[in-house]
């Protein structure tokens, strides 16, 4: 049990009914976990408003209800009949925030909190600073798109930020297990919503910015989802900027942090310099020297200027840890994220990756980086999920038409839609272009042709699934893993 009076500590409220002086035995906003003596925080969500259920969840038990506005309870459910207080906030989601870290007792005070936001590269780079400070000897904890890293636990991630309960009950088992540092990505929805309050980052970085998230349930608009991108500084004690990003002044205004900036700009503290790419037999990379703040020189197993700026973002939080350079060099060379230009050992004579590229621009930017590479052929593997967007699929099919020099059509997640019904529209973009294709619905079959007809010299991309484990069908998710199916493959094939 806690006392209300405690829990409501940093919180502008009014007591509108009952006493502060309550006791709460758990903070709920899931009217169907609702206990005795609990408080149920009313959220207004996209499908249902937890107002609408203030006097059944009183009748469950409740005790302390949160809201934002009036909600209709019976006389006999309010004091002196019943001991109920009635808590008014101005928006109760940013009152879960506060409440949730009161509850679990701050956590985030007793580690160093790092948050990353930008449009792209937030999963890459949160990887790459556990794995350098884990090298350097600290334990951390993360907080990601792909899942939640607590120690030897992982959890799958529903949502890239968690809401805001959810978030600092990981918080609390990251430092009970003797985390000291904990990287977490931070997305535009999550700091709408208001996930990330209750505590102040040590450090919030900023990626870049493209147009994305714009719509229902997401943003209105470019500006909204910038201004939202901006929140973090205004929650963080450094800010740790990509000056090379033309947003990156609007993204830090009214900024109540101290600034510091990466890049390739010679005016940024800490820069790349002397971009070499690396080719090796199956596998790609790229090399740089590290200026400014620090000076050394580093390799990252992975390809092209994006993975520069990763890798350049991961080493401007981790000098703030006092990580010494060859430590950082062994880090960068290990950090593998499962899903992001992960690249698969098939053969000497060609590379293959997977990537979650799933949208024109990501994947625009994918095959334009391997392009520089110079491959014998740019080869692109993909499909589009079912019950979303043609558009989607039209502009994918145009990119690939236009940058790969042969793509292969294949199905991703279908869902309720029929997987030829969705390669149709893949090809009405293709057709905008002279791109050659090949249209093979089964993805097992379409990988093992890529395969089979891999030359000397090519680059192949199996785009747009990523870390996902699963293939969805008519609303049902079936086990499919692409690193298993090119390993089923090759076993067929009697390759070693």
């Amino acid at each position: 049990m806690k006392a209300l009076s405690k829990l409501l500590g940093q919180i502008r409220y009014e007591c509108i009914a009952g006493t502060v002086d309550a006791q709460v035995s758990a903070v709920v906003y899931d009217s169907r976990k609702v206990t005795e003596g609990c408080l149920f925080l009313c959220i207004a969500g996209a499908n249902a408003d937890g107002h609408d259920f203030a006097a059944d969840v009183v009748e469950k038990g409740a005790r302390v209800l949160v809201v934002e506005k009036e909600v209709a309870l019976p006389e006999a459910m309010l004091p002196p009949q019943k001991e109920v207080t009635v808590i008014k906030v101005a928006d109760t989601r940013y009152a879960m925030a506060f409440l949730a870290a009161e509850w679990f007792g701050n956590p985030a005070r007793e580690m160093k909190t790092i948050g990353i936001t930008g449009t792209k590269g937030k999963t890459t780079t949160t990887y790459m600073v556990k794995s350098i400070l884990e090298h350097a000897g600290h334990k951390v904890g993360l907080i990601g798109t792909i899942e939640v890293i607590i120690g030897d636990k992982r959890i799958h991630a529903v949502n890239t930020t968690p809401e805001s309960y959810l978030l600092q009950e990981y918080l609390r088992q990251m430092a009970d297990a003797g985390c000291d540092a904990v990287v977490m990505e931070v997305s535009s929805q999550g700091l709408k919503l208001h996930r990330t309050q209750g505590f102040i980052f040590d450090f919030g970085i900023f990626t870049n910015l493209e147009p994305d998230h714009i719509g229902p349930n997401e943003h209105a608009d470019f500006e909204e989802y910038l201004n939202c991108k901006g929140l973090l500084f205004r929650q963080c004690r450094t800010g740790i900027v990509n000056r090379d990003d033309v947003h990156w002044k609007q993204v830090t205004e009214g900024h109540t942090c101290e600034l510091e900036t990466y890049g390739f700009a010679k005016d940024a503290d800490l820069r790349a310099e002397d971009l070499d790419l690396v080719k090796k037999p199956g596998e790609l990379g790229v090399a740089f020297h590290v200026k400014g703040r620090m000076d050394f020189s580093v390799e990252v197993p992975t390809p092209g200027r994006f993975s520069v700026y990763n890798a350049l973002t991961a080493i401007a939080i981790c000098r703030h840890f006092g990580v010494e350079p060859e430590a950082i060099r062994k880090a960068l060379l290990e950090a593998k994220v499962k899903g992001r230009i992960e690249m698969v050992k098939v053969s000497d004579a060609f590379t293959l990756l997977i990537d979650y590229a799933h949208n024109a621009m990501s994947l625009e930017s994918l095959l334009g980086t391997l392009r520089e590479y110079e491959p014998n052929r740019l080869v692109c593997l993909f499909g589009c999920g079912g019950n979303r967007s043609k558009l989607r699929r039209y502009e994918m099919g145009e990119v690939s038409g236009k940058l790969a020099d042969f793509t292969i059509i294949t199905s991703d997640n279908p869902r309720f839609e029929e997987p030829w019904d969705i390669i149709g529209d893949i090809k009405i973009g293709i057709g905008r272009t002279e791109g050659k294709y090949v249209e093979i619905c089964d993805r097992k079959e379409a990988i093992a042709y890529a395969i089979d007809h891999g030359e000397p010299g090519d680059i192949i991309v199996l785009a747009g699934k990523g870390h996902e484990d699963y293939q969805e069908i008519k609303g049902v998710k079936y086990p499919m893993d692409e690193r298993n199916l090119i390993r089923d493959i090759l076993k067929e094939r009697g390759w070693k």
